[in-house]
């Protein structure tokens, strides 16, 4: 089993003064050569948007993008006809394929939004454009694995599907309780992302906002020192 360390004071930062965001991989003007992707994880930004400000119209391309809010409401747009807002609880996921434009912003006139972006290559380039977005129940995290994203061709549960061999599971555990995870194909790995509280995995502690990359090992164990949410997210390694 390979491991890699990502604590949280160790993410580049942005303050845009309306944006605040920590970049756990190179992301803009964050750039480490050291730090561009966990596998096909290429970016997983946390971004704390001020009220009534956002993200204007943009582009992306062949990109799987995965947003899961952690406080608050992002309002959605996109060329695709999708407009509506992205809750606590839901997972937003868009195949940007060929090609595709969106906005996102916080309508509220005073609460922030908090929200984790990920971006995974693809593992078929030039798709048609594809969104999905879902409401996870809170009990099904409760001290077990919950599977919010999966291959489009290997759906499980009510899991929303990317164009990618990769996962992503959520829990919420209780102090002294575990997990354990397989991975699904053998060349896929862990990246293990502590949204709340403090977890154990083999010998090393992660706390709020670190995150353990795992790969060459079949299976992990997650344990919380006391009551965590966690974010799990397996990906193919080559």
């Amino acid at each position: 089993m390979k491991t890699i360390l990502h604590k949280s004071n160790t993410r580049g930062f942005a303050n845009h003064g309306w944006l605040k965001s920590h970049h756990t991989f190179s992301f803009a003007s964050y750039q480490n050569a050291k730090r561009m992707n966990f596998g096909a994880l290429r970016v997983l930004n946390d971004d704390v948007v001020q009220p009534k400000m956002g993200f204007g119209t943009h582009p992306h391309q062949n990109m799987e993008i995965i947003s899961i809010p952690l406080q608050g409401a992002l309002s959605h747009k996109d060329s695709m006809g999708n407009k509506r807002a992205i809750e606590v609880g839901e997972i937003q996921v868009m195949s940007a394929g060929t090609g595709l434009t969106h906005s996102e912003f916080n309508d509220s006139k005073t609460d922030e939004v908090n929200f984790l972006q990920l971006w995974i290559f693809p593992e078929k380039l030039n798709i048609e454009p594809n969104y999905n977005q879902r409401l996870f129940p809170l009990e099904g995290k409760k001290n077990q694995l919950q599977t919010v994203v999966a291959p489009k061709d290997k759906l499980e549960d009510n899991a929303l599907p990317i164009n990618q061999q990769a996962y992503i599971y959520r829990t919420n555990l209780d102090s002294e309780t575990s997990v354990n995870l397989k991975v699904k194909l053998q060349q896929n790995g862990f990246y293990v992302f502590v949204v709340e509280g403090e977890i154990q995995i083999d010998n090393t502690s992660l706390g709020k906002r670190d995150a353990l990359g795992v790969y060459e090992t079949e299976n992990i164990q997650i344990k919380a020192n006391q009551s965590s949410e966690v974010i799990i997210i397996e990906v193919p390694m080559n």
